[in-house]
């Protein structure tokens, strides 16, 4: 099947991370160009495990897709036939190299208090520890609490080394978090993109650092190599707890900007000039994803339940979580209030369901929090999204095109997809009265020009300086 001449990496988890570092693993080259590896892909032997490997195995990226350098990538990697998906978890006995890229939750009590759930990921590495051969290293990927490597991952490898007659001391582990961003450049955050890494010993880290160095252009995007896999652990934790508080941060001026009748959003565009605050924040429709939702309660998690740590507090973090969770509903309360107090029987069109621009995946997506609450306060909705036909945590399908404004009493606009900002407003709202809400800033300049030179309502959030 595969050269066997090339060594073999296998990867843990097909989902939006271990997908796209499958191709980008098999698409590493040599000087003669080569392929480098031969890759395997494993997932759960379940029904969505079986439809990601087919899906696979095609050719055919398991997600929506809008990279095309990713999928002429996955085109290449059919043709060399040295990418294969798989259920069989056998596999990690014949790997140099193994990757391990699934999910590590947040779980949350009755009262939504955040609690450590590691029996599933106890799990997933012990199958990885009963079956992984002498010398193979494994590259921790996932976004762990601090602490998860060395306290968590090395005792099991250890142990099943231990029952199979292996020295403990063989145990080859390090950590690099993955900076993966599905979208436009899903493809380059993997190849063109700077990584951290660190390893338990010395030999773990190197032969880290020399993949990487085949899978990544590390002459444009050098590697940052830490002292310890706990301290590679935080920086990933620390990463997206600083995006989250700062984004946080920013809705209190949005609130401060509507009330005082100005537009954020060219104060922000001007603070951004000066170099050192080109990258302030701004406000919107909440947070949204599988990281930046839970990643910052991974500190005190892990201080606590993992490192055995007291006396520390982060309350910033949770601050952060708890005041993006309630921007959906700020958004409703303010569409609610402009419709005239209540939602009752109001037709309402949401345009976007997935957790950010050009990106098909609506897990922990704002818009869910926004829907149920209208729902909740008997509104009407339709959902459109382009990268979105299903809504599996909401069990509604979801129109691909955007339908005639008739009937609506208010578009709102969540996601900044593309296809947003091409909207021709007059041809397309007519002389229909309809509220028009940008959550998000996702609407042109000349299209809030064309909307406030029409008789249509217009809001949005930040947009204090536009009057409905």
């Amino acid at each position: 099947m595969f050269d066997t001449k090339r060594p073999l990496v296998c990867i843990q988890g097909l989902g939006f991370v271990g997908a796209a570092m499958a191709i980008a693993v098999a698409n590493a080259k040599d000087k003669k160009g080569e392929p480098i590896y031969n890759v395997i892909g494993i997932e759960l032997p379940n029904e969505q495990g079986i439809e990601k490997t087919n899906a696979m195995n095609k050719g055919i990226f398991p997600f929506e897709n809008v990279d095309e350098k990713l999928s002429r990538a996955h085109k290449t990697c059919v043709k060399n036939k040295n990418l294969l998906a798989t259920t069989d978890s056998q596999w990690f006995g014949e790997a140099d190299i193994i990757l391990s890229d699934i999910n590590l939750d947040v779980s949350y009590k009755e009262d939504k208090e955040p609690y450590l759930n590691l029996n599933m990921y106890k799990e997933a590495m012990h199958t990885i520890g009963s079956k992984m051969k002498k010398g193979s290293l494994l590259i921790v990927e996932t976004t762990v609490p601090p602490g998860t490597c060395e306290k968590v991952i090395k005792p099991i490898l250890e142990e099943e080394f231990k029952k199979r007659g292996m020295e403990e001391e063989e145990v080859l582990l390090a950590h690099s978090y993955e900076r993966v961003m599905p979208g436009a450049d899903y493809y380059n955050s993997i190849v063109n993109y700077w990584r951290v890494f660190a390893g338990i010993n010395d030999r773990s880290a190197d032969m880290c650092k020399e993949f990487l160095s085949n899978v990544i252009h590390v002459e444009q995007y050098p590697l940052t190599r830490l002292s310890c896999t706990t301290a590679s652990e935080t920086a990933k934790v620390l990463e997206n707890s600083y995006r989250a508080v700062t984004i946080a941060f920013m809705e209190e001026w949005g609130r401060f900007s509507e009330k005082a009748e100005f537009d954020l959003f060219e104060v922000v565009d001007a603070i951004r000039m000066r170099p050192t605050h080109s990258n302030i924040r701004q406000p919107g429709f909440g947070v949204g994803g599988y990281c930046l939702t839970k990643d910052p309660f991974f500190a005190a998690l892990g201080a606590k339940d993992i490192l055995e740590l007291s006396g520390l507090e982060f309350p910033f973090c949770t601050k952060a979580v708890e005041m993006n969770n309630e921007m959906p509903i700020v958004s409703l309360d303010k569409i609610q209030e402009l419709l005239g107090g209540s939602l009752l029987g109001k037709k309402i069109l949401v345009l976007g369901v997935s957790y950010r621009q050009d990106v098909g995946d609506t897990r922990y997506s704002p818009t869910e929090i926004f829907a149920r609450e209208a729902m909740r306060r008997e509104g009407e909705l339709t959902f459109q999204d382009p990268l979105v036909s299903e809504w599996k945590e909401m069990g509604i399908k979801v129109g691909k095109e955007i339908p005639p404004s008739d009937g609506f009493d208010a578009v709102v606009f969540t996601v900044a997809h593309k296809e947003y900002a091409q909207i021709d407003f007059k041809s397309w709202i007519g002389k229909n009265e309809i509220l028009i809400f940008d959550a998000n800033r996702v609407l042109t300049n000349k299209q809030i020009q064309d909307i406030s030179h029409g008789h249509y309502k217009f809001a949005g959030i930040g947009r204090g300086g536009h009057k409905v």
